[in-house]
């Protein structure tokens, strides 16, 4: 998840988003969408085969396992909650589509050796296939989350990081640029999450869970 630190925790990975463009007649959710995130559509059937891939993989990766358990890492832990996996997964696919529209607006152009120099790094830091677990997406998705954590150095450099030193000020306020840009860039496109998943926050760059609203005194609905 993007943050202040140019550590891949960082980088690893919302206003309720309408749904409109995703219902069809009587609101029902349309068929085979998880998510569109401008024209670029997430069907329901990669998300959960991802998912399904993550979770064979990730019960197979001791390090992995050792990773999620960390205090320091912002994924969830593994547990019966598919849906939560879910989201866990759409927030990150979301996310590489965010950051590339980040790196556009933000003028950087990010190189297949910048990603590659990511993907060192990521290795030397537990592995980048196991990190990727961690975060929760199946290991063919390391390079995305390798492009992701690049896009995040190059912005930050962008903006006067010096990425050899982490508390320096001018590494600090280019780690807050980052969550501004990543913040409004999300806000400003036109993301919709399947209502079944929940919903898009830019402001916590995640897919929120499902928020059921009470039913008030007015719409005839009392307390027992």
């Amino acid at each position: 998840m993007p943050g202040n630190s140019v550590k891949v925790a960082a980088a690893a990975g919302a206003a309720v988003i309408a749904a409109g463009a995703l219902t069809g007649c009587g609101g029902s959710p349309k068929v085979g969408t998880a998510a569109l995130v401008g024209d670029d559509r997430i069907t329901v059937t990669t998300l959960s085969q991802t998912v399904r891939d993550w979770r064979e993989q990730f019960r197979a990766d001791p390090r992995a396992n050792e990773l999620r358990a960390d205090p320091g890492n912002p994924a969830p832990q593994l547990a019966g909650d598919s849906e939560s996996d879910l989201r866990g997964a759409l927030t990150l696919m979301i996310n590489f589509r965010v950051a590339d529209e980040v790196a556009e607006r933000a003028g950087v152009t990010v190189t297949g050796a910048q990603v590659d120099g990511a993907v060192v790094s990521l290795n030397k830091q537990g592995g980048a296939g196991s990190i990727t677990l961690a975060s929760g997406l199946p290991r063919a998705h390391s390079r995305d989350l390798a492009r992701l954590l690049a896009t995040q150095l190059a912005v930050m450099q962008r903006y006067g990081a010096d990425l050899n030193d982490e508390l320096n000020p001018a590494t600090q306020l280019a780690g807050q640029k980052w969550n501004e840009l990543f913040r409004g860039t999300a806000d400003g496109m036109d993301i919709e999450v399947n209502p079944r998943y929940g919903s898009y926050d830019p402001g916590q760059f995640e897919v929120g869970p499902v928020r059921f609203r009470l039913s008030s005194p007015d719409s005839g609905t009392r307390n027992a």
